[in-house]
């Protein structure tokens, strides 16, 4: 029988926003153990990005952050900004890369990220336990916790177990389960920066774009997203998708606008005075894909010369391709997702701190809390910050 273990702080979670945590808190001098159930720590750090990590997004501010309320994620990234970290990176020596609108991958591979947390936190004296469930949390003056690896008490216990996106990394529900046992409130998740599906019959209409990507702007109620859209074989991904699919609802459609930066109706009135003649597909063709015009044609039953279409039909193209209607039947879910929307509802936290207001010593960070990030580097800053926020309090 394993003796009692105690400890200054107990994280549970060793991704991104727990080591961040555990070696802030380590460097402030507390006894710092990390507890995850899985084998390996970090996992989604080393997949994120296309395996180089997006660590950061140097224009990180409350406007890239859907939450029930806006305003809390405001204190933590205002106190440990991008540069904060970017700094961290710089020390380490981690080459990194800037990409479009501030964001900053590594220039090698994500885990040269995971490693250097690591070693900060080894540096620092924290203990990371891997294999380790958590069955059982009580709380007297202290938090005890039965484990796969015996009993453990501390004085701070720190939640930062991530949400429900990506089940085959380990994701589980665990954290929402936590704050429920302790009385908070929990809002509802659900699954965002995911690709959507479609209903069989469009599915099987647009089959043959798939893998196919072209820059779009894509809304949904009053939200607009300028990037890129990319059929698949099972419906739409690609950036545009991936972030308007976080204000996206069961029922509600997108409308694609499939040439944003361009007068359609004027370009296929000048080209029908200009080349009569000219089919349609290939008029199109000069401003998107050659496999979308042709399917655009063969969808709204336009396949003809220039001569042929009336003004009603220039009128009807120009707007189904500025507001393509698309009802998406679902979503892919948790499995591709790559954060979950909702969490642990802010109004039971601190902003400042991350503390739980009603219960002495709890705390909540990353994705389990109700702050999701658009795509970009956007989820790690809030990790960072969050994980900072609470290691300087706990």
């Amino acid at each position: 029988m394993n003796p009692l273990q105690h400890y200054d702080v107990i994280i549970i979670g060793a991704g991104a926003a727990g080591l961040m945590c555990a070696m802030t808190a380590a460097q402030r001098g507390r006894r710092v153990l990390v507890l995850d159930h899985a084998n390996k720590v970090g996992k989604k750090i080393l997949m994120s990005g296309g395996g180089r990590c997006n660590f950061t997004n140097l224009y990180a501010g409350p406007e890239n952050y859907i939450s029930s309320n806006p305003h809390f994620c405001k204190s933590a990234l205002k106190r440990y900004t991008p540069y904060d970290f970017l700094s961290l990176v710089e020390k380490n020596r981690i080459e990194y890369v800037s990409k479009d609108e501030g964001q900053l991958f590594c220039l090698h591979k994500a885990k040269d990220i995971l490693d250097m947390l690591l070693k900060e936190c080894a540096a620092a004296g924290v203990i990371i336990k891997t294999r380790c469930s958590v069955n059982k949390i009580t709380k007297d003056q202290q938090f005890e916790l039965q484990t796969s690896d015996g009993k453990m008490r501390a004085d701070s216990l720190v939640i930062a177990s991530g949400g429900l996106s990506i089940p085959t990394l380990g994701a589980t529900g665990f954290g929402y389960d936590v704050a429920r046992q302790f009385g908070l409130n929990v809002l509802a998740q659900r699954a965002a920066l995911v690709p959507f599906t479609l209903q069989k019959p469009l599915r099987e209409q647009l089959g043959d774009l798939s893998g196919l990507s072209v820059p779009v702007a894509i809304s949904c109620g009053r939200i607009t997203i300028n990037e890129a859209l990319l059929f698949t074989h099972r419906g739409l991904s690609g950036p545009a998708v991936l972030q308007i699919s976080s204000y996206w609802k069961p029922g509600d459609s997108i409308a694609i606008n499939l040439l944003p930066d361009l007068n359609v109706e004027k370009f296929l009135q000048e080209m029908k005075q200009q080349h009569p003649k000219m089919e349609l597909k290939n008029v199109l063709a000069e401003k998107l894909p050659r496999r979308l015009a042709q399917k655009i044609c063969q969808l709204w039953a336009l396949d003809c010369p220039m001569q042929q279409l009336t003004e009603k039909d220039i009128l009807l193209l120009a707007d189904r391709m500025s507001h393509w209607q698309i009802k998406p039947s679902g979503t892919e879910g948790y499995r591709t997702a790559e954060v979950t929307l909702g969490g642990v509802d802010t109004d039971e936290l601190s902003s400042k701190t991350m503390a739980a207001r009603n219960i002495a010593g709890l705390y909540f960070i990353g994705e389990v809390v109700d702050v999701t990030g658009q795509l970009g580097g956007y989820n790690f800053q809030w990790a960072w910050s969050s994980g900072w926020a609470a290691g300087q309090s706990v």
